[in-house]
């Protein structure tokens, strides 16, 4: 509205204007004529007046115009002025149309909060004093015509207190809030500020909403209810449910039944007074002031007390509401207590029973006591007849192997010389035989070492194509002897195992595969998947019969008793499979030959380290070599110093260290030492050695020999960098050894 006033004002000044400047021009003009008009009667030249009068009428003239010319000027001033008037008439009669069309009340209050403007619709809302309110009125002056006449809600109560927050929320006009009015109507007002410093209102009806909103609120609640009796319903507890002024609002049919309640109970006598007489009275319910009312709405507590109610037992609760009311429970209890104390009396009984029972345990375990210390003993002395037998079997090999050795260098030393043939078959005879017994000790010496677990598994990590290469070249030429073919062929395969029990696994399978092989082949396959490596080996033998085939794993199984074999070589590959947990099969067909085969993990490859004693050197000869062979035993001297004798070595023999001391003079020490491991008086071979470099005042090179095959002796001399030979020494394994120490 203040855009339409401001094109008034401006006319108006410019009006004021132009008549001030009307007047000052017709002011001037009288003076002029009487000024003319005086003139021609003073003066009576007939000249000067007339020429008085030319200059007189110019300047009327140019004064006549600039008053026409201002009266233009005003003219259209005024026509403007008019324009502007009719202009804010429509614009102001539009607003109010406007305003007038709208549903919601409207309603304007100016800076001083007077009343500038309204429509029908916000008069609608105080219908009682709409004749009342015009322009002009203070908001006050209204809020106070309503509250008078209680129009809102709020003022039928205490009006002034109503009017004081009603002006309090005017004066914020922050947003919209809701009143509530006393013919049943609601309405929201949102009243903001105008950039003049006045306040606009807008009054909306909400009645629709809040209806709408109240038959939500109170469906919801009716579902509520629904669903609150249908859970009572469901309890087989009785619950009872009272306002707060003692009448029933909600219970369930378990309170009806448990309590013996009739159908109309609610109706008739639902109080909280009834029902306390009805327990009381009728039931002979001594509650101990459990059902007493406390639904005052004071505070919220709960009662809990087990009542008899004749031969009925009752669990009561009684909990106050906060809002006033109060909410009693009924359980029967009756049978859970006659359970209760028909466990209390199964459970007397049980305990007389394990007493009873305990006593009874009491001296079965003093018995079992008694056979667990007789078992004690019997595994002692097994144990101790283990290592009896271990022990045994260590000195029995020990013993056996010494004269087996010394027959060996005998037949050996023999063999190096020129000999008719009849003898050099005896010759090879004796050697064959002896062959033999050297297997069968060797064998069951292992056997009694897996048993004993004398021998563990030393696991890393090694070559598998360099293992069947071994293996190889040491079966090739028995394969030749017997006119069998020998495949074996492996990729460079990296396996982690014990090396050393593998190649005795697969050294047994080739010794039994070409040994029951009479014609034919033998070959070794290596088939690797992402799961490990199977190594089989198939011969074209004989075959083996189902029913024989669990029967081969044993001692002393010989299916063919033509052939030479001890029955040992496949119970010690059962041993030493199970200790490494390798599967081991067998496949076979009668007549088609067999296939024995082991699965292998796979292994990562790892740095391989050449053998120290193949370093490449200056190869010396035997002949002239000094050799000092140190064993307590005179024939294994005599037979030592035989077969070293015939390749050309200088041998001396010693059965200790004194003695050995004494065959050499100060500043002299022999080329290499043979020294055996146990000599006479518990007297060892490696603390000999050891006296015996002290003595000649050099690391003189020794070879050790031994019986004993234990990992633990093999690890010391191996840290020491002395090479172990086992008993029976073989000739040709003594005389390679020599050369590569010697390089």
């Amino acid at each position: 509205m203040s855009d339409v006033a401001l094109p008034a004002a401006q006319s108006d000044s410019e009006l004021d204007s132009l008549r001030e400047e009307v007047r000052k021009l017709r002011k001037i003009n009288a003076a002029l004529i009487d000024r003319v008009e005086r003139s021609s009667d003073m003066a009576g030249n007939a000249f000067s007046m007339f020429e008085t009068a030319i200059t007189l009428e110019a300047m009327v003239r140019e004064r006549t115009m600039e008053l026409e010319d201002a009266l233009g000027r005003l003219a259209k001033a005024n026509a403007d002025l008019a324009e502007a008037h009719d202009t804010a008439e429509a614009a102001q009669i539009r607003l109010r149309d406007a305003i007038a069309s709208i549903n919601e009340g409207f309603v304007l209050f100016d800076a001083d909060d007077r009343l500038v403007l309204f429509n029908e619709a916000y008069l609608g809302f105080w219908p009682e004093i709409a004749d009342q309110v015009r322009e002009g009125l203070s908001f006050e002056e209204v809020a106070r015509l309503a509250a008078a006449y209680h129009q809102p809600l709020g003022s039928v109560v205490a009006p002034d207190r109503w009017v004081s927050d009603r002006l309090a929320r005017h004066s914020v006009a922050d947003g919209g809030h809701v009143q509530a009015l006393a013919d049943g109507r609601w309405v929201q007002i949102n009243e903001l500020r105008t950039s003049e410093g006045g306040i606009v209102g807008i009054y909306t009806d909400i009645t629709e909403v809040k209806a709408e909103d109240a038959r939500d609120r109170a469906l919801e609640l009716a579902e509520r209810n629904l669903v609150l009796q249908a859970t009572l319903d469901n309890l087989s507890e009785g619950v009872c449910l009272f306002d707060a002024q003692g009448r029933v609002a909600a219970w369930n049919e378990a309170l009806q039944h448990l309590l013996g309640l009739p159908d109309d109970w609610a109706q008739e006598s639902g109080t909280h007074a009834a029902l306390v007489t009805l327990c009381r009275d009728r039931l002979g319910m001594a509650d101990q002031g459990c059902l007493d009312w406390r639904g005052h709405g004071q505070r919220s507590d709960s009662m809990h007390a087990l009542v008899r109610a004749g031969e009925r037992s009752f669990e009561l609760r009684s909990t106050a509401l906060e809002r006033g009311g109060q909410v009693i429970g009924f359980t029967d209890v009756t049978d859970m207590l006659r359970a209760q104390a028909s466990l209390q009396e199964t459970a007397e009984n049980l305990e007389r029973r394990v007493a009873d029972r305990t006593a009874e345990l009491r001296a079965e375990v003093a018995e079992r006591r008694e056979i667990e210390g007789q078992l004690r003993d019997a595994k002692t002395a097994a144990e101790k007849a283990n290592l009896s037998k271990t022990s045994f079997l260590a000195a029995a090999s020990h013993d056996l192997l010494q004269p087996l050795n010394a027959a060996r260098l005998f037949v050996a030393a023999l063999g190096d010389r020129r000999l008719a043939l009849p003898t050099r078959a005896l010759v090879n005879q004796t050697s064959t035989a002896l062959d033999s017994v050297e297997d069968l000790l060797e064998a069951l010496l292992e056997i009694s070492r897996l048993d004993a677990g004398a021998i563990q598994p030393e696991i890393g990590d090694f070559r598998l194509d360099t293992l069947l290469g071994t293996l190889r070249v040491e079966f090739a030429p028995v394969a030749r002897a017997a006119g069998l073919t020998l495949h074996i062929a492996s990729d460079p395969i990296w396996i982690r195992s014990d090396i050393r029990l593998v190649r005795r696994i697969l050294q047994n399978f080739l010794s039994n595969a070409l040994r029951y092989t009479q014609r034919g082949s033998v070959t070794v396959v290596c088939q690797a998947d992402v799961q490990g490596v199977r190594v089989s080996v198939t011969d074209s033998g004989p075959g083996i019969a189902p029913d024989k085939q669990a029967l081969v794993f044993e001692e002393f199984r010989r299916l063919d008793t033509r052939t030479s074999g001890k029955g040992l070589g496949l119970a010690i590959v059962r041993r030493a499979s199970d200790m490494l947990g390798h599967r081991v099969t067998l496949e076979s067909v009668p007549g088609k030959g067999a296939t024995f085969a082991i699965d292998l993990p796979m292994g990562e490859p790892v740095a391989e380290q050449a053998n120290g004693w193949d370093t490449p050197g200056r190869d010396r000869t035997m002949r002239g070599l000094n050799i000092l062979v140190i064993d307590n035993e005179r024939a294994i001297q005599t037979g030592m110093r035989t077969l070293l004798g015939g390749w050309g070595c200088t041998v001396q023999t010693a059965g200790g260290f004194a003695e050995a001391a004494g065959l050499f003079a100060a500043g002299l020490a022999p080329d290499i030492i043979l020294i055996d491991y146990h000599l006479n008086d518990g007297e060892t071979g490696e603390a000999t050695l050891a006296q015996l470099r002290d003595h000649f005042g050099a690391a003189v090179p020794a070879i050790m020999i031994s019986a004993d095959r234990g990992k633990e002796l093999k690890a010391r001399l191996d840290a020491q960098g002395t090479p172990l030979l086992n008993k029976p020494v073989k000739p040709a394994q003594l005389r390679a050894l020599l050369r590569t120490m010697l390089k």
